[in-house]
């Protein structure tokens, strides 16, 4: 079993929004970067642990917990003409893009990016590096640990 922070915006799709979809359960679309997409293609498996992070937003933070629930699948935004997410060069017999299924388990307290940064034990984490604006990155299984300890307090 693997970790994951994943970052989304509320605009696009928040935690309320995601507790109030049938089965709470989204694809994870519109992912436009290969590092990240790669992390879900090649690494993400179901039953993978998931931090939901709403970004680009007044108070960034984790909002809730998920896990992943399907296998990767090509991303079927790409192939919509007139969407945002539209990808010329992509094509249903070589797509660029993929998603996966990601289910609520539960919607917690916000965990503010300043809590995160000022607590030792999440000092690695990546998405405190300087100039990392990934929308998926790795969490280590004992990162993994401490946000949840922080969660309960």
């Amino acid at each position: 079993m693997a970790y994951w922070l994943m970052k989304s915006e509320p605009s696009e799709v928040s935690i309320d929004d995601l507790a109030a979809l049938p089965d709470q359960t989204v694809g994870w679309y519109g992912v436009r970067n290969y590092q990240a997409r790669n992390f879900m293609r090649d690494q993400m498996r179901p039953g993978d642990g998931v931090l939901f992070y709403h970004s680009s937003c007044a108070e960034p933070g984790v909002a809730g917990l998920a896990e992943v629930v399907g296998a990767p699948y090509p991303d079927p935004t790409q192939f919509e003409t007139e969407g945002k997410y539209f990808d010329e060069k992509a094509t249903a017999e070589v797509p660029r893009w993929y998603q996966v299924d990601v289910k609520l388990v539960k919607k917690t307290r916000l965990l503010t990016l300043l809590e995160i940064r000022a607590h030792p034990d999440l000092q690695e984490m990546r998405i405190l590096a300087k100039g990392n604006r990934l929308s998926i990155t790795p969490v280590s299984p004992a990162e993994w640990r401490s946000i949840q300890k922080l969660l309960k307090s």
